[in-house]
Order: C-alpha cells, then structure tokens, then sequence
C-alpha cells in the first residue's frame, strides 16, 4: 500500500500484531466480537497527543459501555508508551510501530501539511472497525482536542 492509499468504510481492516507498553502481543483479532477504535498518533507525552489519549480515557467507560474498545498505535517504543501511559493513568492498549508499517497499512502515515509545510510522518487518523473486522469509521487528519466529543456524537456513545 502506498502513503497516499486510504481505508474507506466497508474495507476489511488491515490485521496487526504490534508488542503493548509492557512488550505483550496484541492483535487487531484479538477484537474479533467487539468493535474497536483504532486511533493513529504521532508521539506519546506530547501536548496534542496527551489532550487526545486523555480524553480517549475519560470515554472509556461510555464507549465500553456501547461495546466499543479502544486502542492507540504509534511509532514510540513499548518503553516510551508505559512511560505515557503510567503518567497519564491510560488504561487502553497503546501500540508500538516503530518500522511503522501498520501506520502505512491502515494510511496513517505519509505526507502532510504541518504549519503550512509538507512533511512526511504520522497522520493523526481514528478508525472504527466492526465485530467482523470491516472499516465502519475512517477519518484522517482529525484534530487531538475535540476529536473525541465529535467522535462519540457521530457514534451517539
């Protein structure tokens, strides 16, 4: 797949096994059953990135409520992301991807506009993947603060 190539709603989501904060393996089938957010961010402990995980954590009890998991992929090693995810009390899987090769996959990683320059790096993108592992959400550059709230209301959670 190459940088620019987008998942649209009704694809089948791209399957991952990627090591958690603590090293473990999880897998996109690991879902299979449930519907699952997987959001797409560039960098854990940075202000946008934080604001977004933050308030990913504070829905997590209306969206579990819904049926609904969530996980979070980024490029950090597992060390950086139990860093994140202990400082900010994060109780939701957070992926490393370091060769960023599921980033590519799902098309959250490629070229961009950042501060009105092209930049090559991690589209900030939010998916939501059904019980049968299809695309039912894709949304690419969504914003860190709000994204959640609009989110939630799209999916009445």
């Amino acid at each position: 797949m190459t940088d620019n190539q987008r998942l649209s709603a009704g694809d089948t989501a791209p399957a991952f096994t990627l090591a958690d904060a603590d090293g473990k393996e999880v897998s996109l089938a690991d879902y299979r059953g449930r519907k699952v957010i997987v959001y797409f961010y560039p960098a854990a402990s940075t202000p946008g990135c934080t604001k977004q995980a933050c308030d990913f954590r504070d829905s997590l009890a209306d969206l579990d409520g819904a049926g609904i998991d969530v996980v979070g992929i980024s490029p950090d090693k597992p060390a950086k992301l139990a860093k994140f995810r202990d400082a900010e009390q994060l109780t939701f899987p957070l992926l490393s991807d370091p060769d960023k090769s599921v980033l590519t996959a799902w098309g959250a990683f490629g070229e961009k506009t950042m501060y009105g320059k092209k930049v090559t790096g991690v589209i900030r993108s939010t998916f939501l993947v059904d019980e049968q592992g299809k695309i039912e959400v894709a949304q690419y550059n969504v914003r860190a603060t709000g994204h959640v709230a609009k989110l939630r209301r799209d999916l009445s959670v």
